[in-house]
């Protein structure tokens, strides 16, 4: 693994920030390996290194993964003047590390985001190229007909191209009926203006899995947690009769 500075190391798993490590290190409270650390600059891997600050021995991981049940009216993106953004439902510490959510919501939609400060795997679980897909669940104004339903899920035209083979599915006949839908793309709005080709409207909609890994039952809304190591290569574990 590649070396990285003590500061860095230690500002990403705790309260303290850089600045405040350079003087810890002065006092001779951060150790390495059991020896004082000599600069808050130097350069360890911090896999295979034993780092304690004030005696209490650093937990670092090199990325996190955060699943994150989003409520209606807040903002997916780490920064929007004058709304609650997916940022200001986690704590500091989690803050601290840079994280992003790995693909948007729109502000009325509801349910899993992920937050990450891990680009590479935010590219793979977003590039229509890998197939992972995206679940929601959602509420129609009047059911689609055979015909509609068919071109729904196969070559459906948007923004001067056809969209990938989506996954439609009927989960309740009602007046309002409730539908599922598997998408591979994220375009801006997709699946409401999918609706809105036949003239119909989406009520409510909710993202309840991505790839492999569905949105915690636990968790209400505005709640989060980290995932584990098999919940998070679980995403990328793709059905292809699923994503057909």
């Amino acid at each position: 693994m590649a070396l990285e500075r003590l500061d860095k190391i230690i500002a990403s798993c705790t309260a303290y920030s850089r600045r405040e490590v350079k003087i810890l290190v002065k006092r001779g409270a951060v150790l390495v390996d059991g020896a004082a650390a000599r600069f808050s600059d130097m350069k360890i891997d911090p896999q295979t290194s034993a780092i304690t600050v004030n005696g209490t021995r650093i937990a670092y991981q090199k990325f996190i993964y955060v699943m994150l049940n989003k409520p209606a009216g807040v903002v997916s993106s780490t920064e929007e003047k004058g709304m609650t953004t997916v940022l200001d439902l986690v704590d500091d510490e989690i803050r601290r590390r840079g994280v992003f959510p790995a693909g948007r919501l729109d502000r009325d939609t509801t349910g899993f985001v992920l937050l990450t400060d891990d680009g590479a795997f935010a590219h793979d679980i977003l590039s229509p190229s890998n197939h992972v897909t995206k679940t929601y669940i959602l509420t129609a104004a009047h059911k689609l007909t055979d015909a509609q339903a068919a071109e729904m899920t196969w070559g459906f035209p948007m923004d001067g191209e056809l969209l990938l083979p989506s996954a439609l599915r009927l989960v309740k006949d009602d007046l309002q009926p409730v539908y599922e839908i598997k998408i591979r793309q994220g375009k801006y709005h997709q699946i409401k203006r999918m609706f809105a080709h036949f003239d119909n409207q989406v009520l409510a909609l909710r993202r309840v899995a991505i790839g492999g890994l569905s949105l915690d039952p636990d968790l209400q809304a505005g709640a989060y947690r980290e995932l584990t190591p098999e919940e998070k290569n679980s995403i990328t574990v793709e059905n292809n009769s699923e994503s057909r």
